[in-house]
C-alpha cells in the first residue's frame, strides 16, 4: 500500500526567493502544460480561418530545420522561410503560446524559450555583453509576452534581438498590448514593429483571431471557498500549499522583482488567498498580473475565499491601457480556480 501524500501547508510572504542567471537559464523553457505542444496538438477554431494560416505560417517558417514533408493535415507545399522572426499578434486564450513551444520543440540544437521580463532579467543579472555571448549561436530564441510597457527595456530587447538575427539566430515571439491600446491586441503589431525599427522588416506578422479557448471548457466566475471550509480545501491538496491574507500578498509581490516570482511559486501545488478584495492601485494590480502568469505557467491551483479573483480589476482599470492584461489574467484565474 502506498503512503498518503506528503501535505505541507506554508505562508507565501514567508518565501524571500532569488534568481541568478544561471537559474534564469534553466527556465528559458516552455512553461509545464506546452511541455509536449506540438503543431499537430493544436486546435485551431473552425470559425477562425487565421487560425489554420498561423498553424501553416510555422510549418513555412520551420521548414529551414527540416527535410521534406513531415506529413500531418496542415501540410501543404512549402515555401521558402525568408525572415529570420516569425510574430504572433492576437487575443489571449487564441494559441499564440501554443505555436510558439511548437516551434521551439521543432528547432535544432540550443534553443530558449522565455517571457520578456525573463530575459531582460538575465540582461540584469550578466550584463548585456555576457547574455548576447550566451545567447548567440542558438537555433532560436522565443520570446512570449513582449512588453511594451517600459521603452527603455523594449529598445534593450531590440538591440539585443538585432544582435542576434545578425548572428543568425530565428526569433519568434508574441504580442503583448502596449498602454492606451485597447482591443485584442490589434495595434499591438504596429507599436512593435516601430519600436524595434531596424529590426522590424526582419520579422513575418501573423494575426491570429479567436475566442479564449479556456473559456470553452470553464464559463462562469472564478471559484471560491467559503471561510469555514478553507481549512479543509487546503487539506484536500497534495504537495505544498501556502496560504495568507490577500492583502499581505500583494504588499509581498511589491517587495520581490517580477523575474523572481517564477521561482516565488518553485514547488508548489497551489496557494491559497483569505479575503480577497478589489484592487484600488494600479501598480499593485499590474504585479499581481504578472504572478498569475507565473502561477499558470507553474500550473498551480488557487483557492481563495472572498471576491471572485476574476472581480478584482475595478471597471476603470478594464477600460484603460492595460486592459488585455487584465482580461488575461482573469481567463486564467477562472481556470487556477476552477481545477479539480
Amino acid at each position: 500500500m502506498s503512503a498518503d501524500p506528503v501535505r505541507v501547508v506554508n505562508r507565501l510572504v514567508d518565501r524571500r526567493p532569488t534568481i541568478s542567471g544561471a537559474q534564469i537559464v534553466a527556465h528559458l523553457v516552455p512553461p509545464r502544460q506546452f511541455v509536449n505542444a506540438t503543431i499537430d496538438s493544436y486546435r485551431p477554431d473552425p470559425d477562425y480561418v487565421s487560425q489554420t494560416e498561423a498553424v501553416e505560417a510555422v510549418d513555412v517558417f520551420s521548414s529551414v530545420w527540416t527535410a521534406g514533408p513531415s506529413g500531418g493535415f496542415f501540410r501543404r507545399r512549402r515555401t521558402p522561410a525568408a525572415l529570420p522572426g516569425i510574430y504572433f499578434d492576437g487575443g489571449f486564450g487564441v494559441g499564440k503560446t501554443h505555436l510558439l513551444a511548437a516551434l521551439w520543440h521543432r528547432a535544432p540544437g540550443r534553443k530558449y524559450f522565455g517571457t520578456f521580463i525573463e530575459y531582460t532579467a538575465l540582461v540584469g543579472a550578466l550584463g548585456y555583453a555576457e547574455t548576447i555571448h550566451l545567447l548567440r549561436g542558438a537555433s532560436l530564441v522565443c520570446i512570449d509576452e513582449f512588453e511594451l510597457d517600459d521603452p527603455g527595456d523594449t529598445r534593450l530587447m531590440s538591440r539585443l534581438l538585432s544582435e542576434l538575427v545578425h548572428s543568425g539566430t530565428r526569433i519568434a515571439a508574441t504580442s503583448n498590448t502596449p498602454p492606451n491600446a485597447l482591443g485584442e491586441g490589434r495595434f499591438a503589431a504596429a507599436d512593435f514593429l516601430r519600436e524595434i525599427d531596424a529590426l522590424a522588416a526582419k520579422f513575418r506578422t501573423i494575426r491570429i483571431d479567436g475566442l479564449d479557448y479556456r473559456r470553452r471548457t470553464v464559463s462562469g466566475h472564478a471559484g471560491t471557498v467559503a471561510d469555514n471550509e478553507i481549512e479543509d480545501a487546503i487539506g484536500a491538496v497534495a504537495g505544498t500549499t501556502t496560504i495568507d491574507d490577500f492583502e499581505e500578498v500583494v504588499a509581498h509581490l511589491a517587495t520581490v522583482h517580477p523575474s523572481r516570482y517564477v521561482t516565488l511559486v518553485e514547488g508548489l501545488a497551489a496557494v491559497a488567498f483569505r479575503d480577497v478584495r478589489q484592487f484600488t492601485s494600479q501598480t499593485d494590480a499590474l504585479r499581481f498580473v504578472a504572478f498569475v502568469d507565473r502561477l499558470y505557467d507553474a500550473q498551480v491551483r488557487i483557492l481563495a475565499t472572498g471576491l471572485p479573483l476574476d472581480e478584482v480589476f475595478a471597471e476603470d482599470m478594464l477600460a484603460g491601457g492595460y486592459r488585455k492584461k487584465y482580461l488575461r489574467a482573469m481567463s486564467r484565474l477562472i481556470a487556477l480556480a476552477s481545477s479539480d
